[in-house]
C-alpha cells in the first residue's frame, strides 16, 4: 500500500547535507512497522516526507499507487486529512477544545454531518476506553489519556496509513505500555497500517517489523517471529551493532 522508491532528501544550497540517501521501502496493508536508528540517522526526515510535511529532493512516494507530492497545496491538505493519521510525541491537541471536539476535528474540517461524526465518535471512544473523557478539556486529563485522544483523532476518519512519531516519548512506563497495546490492537483487530518512529526498544517490540536507518540509509530489518520478549532482545542486539557499541561490553 506504500511504496518508497530511491527517496533522497538534501538540505542546503552552498553547504549541502544529504539526510536521506536513496531509501527503498515497501509497506503492505495492515503492517505495523517500526523505524529505528541513531539520532540524526534520518528517521524523522523520512516520516516528514511520508506525511507530505516536506518534499523529497528526488525519488517517489506512492500511497496505493498515488504520488501525493504531485498534488497542489489544497489537494495535499485534503490528502493529509483523508488518507493519513498522525500521532505525535507532544500530542498536538487543541487545548481550547474538549476531548470530543479534538477527536472529530478532521471530520469537522471536511464538513461531515453531525450524525455521522457522533456515530464515529461513540464507536471509537468506546473502543479506546475514553468515553468518560469526552466533555473534559485537555488540561483536565493525564498524558496517557491525552495520547489515547490523539490516537482517536488520528483514526476517526479511518486513514489509509497511521504515522506515529515517538508516541510514547512523553509518557511514563504504564502509559507507554497502554498506548502501545492500543496501537497493536488497532493493527490486529482494525487492520490499521501503522508506521512508527521510535527510539524505545520496548515500544518497538510491539511492531511486526523493524527497519533500521543509519546515515540516511536503510541498513537492516528484522521481523517478530517468536514473541515479543525475543523480539525485544533481538532489537537490543541489532541497535548495539548499528550504533557500533558491540565491542564495549
Amino acid at each position: 500500500m506504500l511504496q518508497v522508491e530511491k527517496l533522497r532528501k538534501t538540505y542546503g544550497t552552498e553547504i549541502k547535507y544529504e539526510a536521506l540517501k536513496g531509501i527503498d521501502l515497501t509497506v503492505e496493508d495492515s503492517e505495523f512497522i517500526g523505524i529505528m536508528g541513531p539520532s540524526g540517522s534520518g528517521k524523522s526526515t523520512l516520516l516528514n516526507l511520508l506525511a507530505t510535511i516536506d518534499q523529497p529532493t528526488s525519488g517517489n512516494i506512492l500511497l496505493n499507487g498515488n504520488n501525493p507530492n504531485k498534488l497542489n497545496q489544497e489537494e495535499i491538505a485534503k490528502f493529509r486529512r483523508r488518507e493519513l493519521g498522525f500521532v505525535f510525541q507532544s500530542f498536538n491537541l487543541m487545548p481550547t477544545l474538549t476531548v470530543e471536539e479534538n477527536i472529530v476535528l478532521p471530520l469537522t474540517l471536511d464538513g461531515e454531518k453531525i450524525a455521522v461524526m457522533d456515530k464515529a465518535l461513540k464507536i471509537l471512544a468506546d473502543r479506546l476506553g475514553i468515553a468518560s473523557l469526552l466533555k473534559k478539556r485537555i488540561a483536565e486529563i493525564s498524558g496517557g489519556q491525552a495520547q489515547r485522544v490523539a490516537v482517536a483523532r488520528a483514526m476517526i476518519h479511518q486513514p489509509q496509513l497511521l504515522l506515529a512519531d515517538e508516541p510514547t516519548g512523553n509518557l511514563d512506563t504504564k502509559s507507554s505500555k497502554d498506548v502501545m497495546q492500543l496501537l497493536q490492537t488497532l493493527n490486529q483487530e482494525e487492520k490499521a497500517t501503522i508506521l512508527m518512529v521510535t527510539h524505545d526498544p520496548l515500544a518497538a517490540s510491539y511492531c511486526e517489523r523493524i527497519v533500521f536507518i543509519k546515515d540516511g540509509q536503510l541498513v537492516d530489518e528484522i521481523h517478530q517471529r517468536e514473541g515479543q520478549k525475543q523480539f525485544y532482545d533481538e532489537i537490543m542486539v541489532k541497535l548495539a551493532e548499528i550504533e557500533g557499541v558491540e565491542n564495549e561490553f
